[in-house]
């Protein structure tokens, strides 16, 4: 089941959207044309709008809810036919769109709320598959795919810090109850000559993962598409209202890659390993021209390689971060002002 917090900025978004003056009326009257919405979830999201646990979140989804709803690129002031909430459905393939709500069939929304990461893909789906789908093998795991002997390396240090002879000597012969006794035997923060040795273990993954990356978008075709993936642009669009990490509202269309020629010309997509990071970081800068204003602009974001279960895990993560605020990407529009409360001028269809 959806987090109690997840139900309230998912639902209450969707509420907005429908004529409600409030959320204390929209939750009263249990609108029938909101799909997937159950008796139970409204007499949940009650009882949090009562203990005002979520007033924030409660609050913010409304506005966001209700911008959406009078926005032009939105509803233009008319009440949706249908919502439909996505609920805990979990797609049977490999969804591209992350819709939350349905409207009328037609319009796609993402709430987003607290974050500012775009993917969490396994390591090899982003930097050999380039997002392109999910099926990646390896017999190694990433660490000892692109940096064998820094893994090594950084393995005998945390052996020897250990100090136990029931850990093997390679780090490729680790079981399951070896990194039970690494989880227990290591601090939380490495220092010293073994945080200097996880350091550069480190840096030699995150140069050898750009490296990887670099090779694999080998021609300005792969490059431009990988920034549409990373950018989560798709050939239907979508939009997404939230907030962002940092508490700013985000209301904003997210185009397609048939949008974004139209407006802008990719120049290039360039990625570095971080080297001040104290864990496997990888930087991307993707340029590009926007011909509205004539200028240049950029994007920017990071890639955290990390242990999603422990260190030494079988099953890194590749965290993909927008570094760049969202209303500042090319091909996220931002929601426009409310629609004018007149009819069309209809002497355009004479």
């Amino acid at each position: 089941m959806p987090a109690p917090r997840t139900e309230v900025t998912e639902i209450v978004t969707g509420l907005a959207t429908m004529g409600f003056p409030n959320v204390a009326r929209a939750l009263e009257v249990r609108p029938r044309n909101f799909l997937n919405v159950e008796n139970e979830h409204y007499s949940a999201l009650g009882e949090s709008y009562a203990s005002e646990q979520f007033t924030a979140e409660f609050d913010r989804a409304w506005e966001n809810g209700v911008a959406f709803a009078q926005a032009a690129d939105g509803l233009r002031g008319r009440p949706p036919w249908s919502v439909e909430w996505k609920g805990n459905q979990r797609p049977p393939g490999y969804e591209q769109i992350p819709a939350d709500l349905r409207i009328d069939h037609v319009y796609l929304i993402s709430c987003k709320y607290g974050s500012n990461i775009l993917h969490n893909p396994s390591p090899g789906n982003l930097f050999v598959n380039l997002l392109l789908d999910r099926e990646y093998r390896s017999d190694t795991g990433w660490y000892q795919e692109v940096a064998p002997d820094a893994y090594q390396a950084f393995y005998l240090a945390c052996r020897a810090e250990v100090g136990t002879e029931r850990l093997p000597a390679r780090v490729t012969q680790l079981e399951d109850s070896h990194l039970r006794l690494i989880r227990e035997g290591l601090p939380r923060r490495l220092s010293g000559d073994l945080g200097d040795s996880y350091t550069q273990f480190s840096h030699t993954v995150a140069a050898a993962t750009a490296q990887r990356w670099a090779s694999n978008m080998r021609n300005e075709r792969r490059r431009e598409t990988m920034l549409w993936r990373l950018l989560r642009l798709e050939s239907a669009p979508y939009f997404v209202l939230g907030e962002s990490a940092d508490r700013r509202p985000l209301q904003y269309r997210v185009a397609t890659p048939w949008d974004f020629r139209l407006r802008y010309s990719f120049r290039d997509l360039l990625v570095s390993p971080n080297r001040e990071a104290q864990q496997p970081v990888v930087h991307w800068k993707a340029l590009v021209h926007d011909r509205a204003v004539d200028a240049e602009m950029s994007v920017e974001g990071h890639v955290e390689i990390r242990w999603s279960h422990g260190r030494f895990g079988p099953s890194p993560e590749a965290k993909v971060y927008l570094d760049t605020p969202h209303h500042d990407v090319p091909g996220y529009f931002p929601l426009d002002e409310p629609a004018p409360e007149t009819q069309p001028d209809l002497r355009l269809f004479d």
